[in-house]
């Protein structure tokens, strides 16, 4: 198992910042409690990462960490994106610089159809995805334009979810259980449009507990136990150590 080297998160670091996302030495809290302890990693571009780890391990806290909201509290480390310190911004900020936020919940707007959803996305610039390619890439969602977001089953909720982000101009998708409760055949579906995601050159992090789906997908792994990174390898590392998976994915 390979962890992150160490980093001084005392020193100046901007001359160094690798090219694109990294995270480095950040602690978030809620309230007096730590939730993050000294999490190191780096994501490069275009890739899927899966970031991994039993309940409780701190996945969904890092992504919001990284996308800047106001819980947990970031109280040390940095974080940057392409050379710019998000550690140092507001979500909307970071959202300005191309950080998308997926979450479990999908937060998909009552009383508004499909359509709308995705054009209250794109009322504020930068706009990302046109409708007609998001349609292309999710013709369900075309199919149900004018049907309201919230009457969706739960994948093509997801769906929606994911082409909203993409009305915007992302750099970096973060998804936090996107496969949560869907059917086998759904999550086969939606695995295969992140990898047309990818393809157009978005980087992601996946946060899933159906750690193989998510392996299978990914490029690269990184795995959380109680808050701190116990490994930063290739997903096919992860998928070959048995014995890895049983200790901290217990699969």
């Amino acid at each position: 198992m390979n962890a992150p080297a160490p980093f001084n998160k005392h020193a100046n670091n901007a001359a160094t910042a690798p090219a694109f996302l990294s995270i480095w030495n950040i602690e978030s809290y809620y309230g007096e409690s730590y939730i993050v302890q000294d999490v190191t990693f780096n994501v490069h571009e275009g890739e899927i990462l899966a970031l991994l780890g039993r309940n409780g391990a701190g996945k969904t806290s890092t992504l919001r960490s990284i996308a800047r909201l106001d819980s947990p509290e970031v109280r040390y480390g940095e974080i940057w994106l392409d050379h710019k310190p998000l550690h140092e911004m507001k979500s909307y900020q970071a959202a300005a610089e191309g950080i998308a936020l997926v979450p479990e919940d999908r937060r998909i707007i009552p009383g508004l159809t499909v359509e709308e959803n995705l054009q209250l996305a794109q009322i504020a610039p930068p706009k990302g995805w046109s409708l007609e390619r998001v349609y292309d890439l999710f013709p369900r969602l075309g199919e149900r334009r004018k049907q309201e977001g919230v009457t969706l089953s739960g994948g093509e909720q997801q769906m929606l979810s994911i082409a909203r982000a993409l009305c915007r101009d992302i750099k970096v998708l973060l998804l936090d259980e996107p496969y949560e409760g869907l059917a086998p055949v759904i999550v086969q579906e939606i695995a295969k449009t992140l990898g047309v995601i990818r393809d157009q050159g978005i980087t992601t992090i996946i946060v899933e507990q159906n750690a193989v789906a998510a392996l299978t997908l990914a490029d690269r792994a990184v795995i959380l136990d109680t808050g701190s990174v116990v490994f930063d390898g290739s997903a096919k590392e992860v998928l070959d150590d048995e014995a890895l998976r049983a200790e901290y994915l217990a699969i």
